[in-house]
């Protein structure tokens, strides 16, 4: 009896339910849409919360940020973004890398990513605390 693949049985549908070879194209798609309209609502958020305090002394920035709402506007605006630009580059680096340069790219762009997400966050908590 010959081997025949798995695919075989697999009828159309079933196919095109695989996602393609990486099996995740359409719900990193999907994951960059809800953050892009995540940040649709935050950057605006972000931008009028930050506004009051541009330029304001020490104190005066201390002070608005122990308060919970601009905080955590800017704590949600932080992580979106990063998670977002994350998965953007890594789609490019996908598009145009191969071979263990990508793997390379691929490792230094998370580190990166989380790195600056990890110094935001904590130079938000300490201001708010």
């Amino acid at each position: 009896m010959s081997e025949m693949s798995h695919s075989t049985y697999l009828t159309d549908r079933k196919r095109a339910e695989g996602l393609g070879s990486a099996k995740r194209g359409t719900q990193h798609y999907w994951s960059m849409i809800q953050s892009s309209v995540g940040l649709l609502i935050l950057v605006p958020l972000f931008v009028f919360t930050f506004g009051p305090v541009l330029g304001a002394p020490y104190e005066e920035v201390l002070a608005y940020y122990s308060r919970p709402v601009p905080a955590i506007i800017a704590a949600l605006t932080l992580t979106v973004g990063w998670l977002h630009f994350k998965n953007g580059a890594q789609t490019m680096l996908e598009d145009y890398a191969r071979g263990m340069s990508l793997k390379i790219a691929l490792i230094a762009l998370t580190c990166i990513s989380y790195a600056a997400l990890a110094a935001g966050l904590f130079a938000l908590v300490r201001l708010a605390l």
